[in-house]
């Protein structure tokens, strides 16, 4: 589920990734695997979820 979603972001299809705390971790796992890792943005929302976007520049 998670890496079909994180192709979408990736393809522009979607524009973000809302990720309840609880699933934080897991899908950490999964998208540090992605080859284009450095090219996503996690952003904290109050209450500790977290809503990732995907840059075009890569963040350093």
């Amino acid at each position: 589920m998670y890496e079909k979603m994180i192709e979408q972001l990736k393809n522009g299809e979607i524009k973000s990734i809302r990720i309840p705390k609880g699933e934080f971790l897991l899908f950490r796992d999964i998208l540090v695997k992605d080859d284009k890792f450095k090219h996503f943005r996690g952003e904290a929302q109050q209450g500790g979820d977290v809503v990732f976007t995907f840059l075009e520049i890569p963040r350093s």
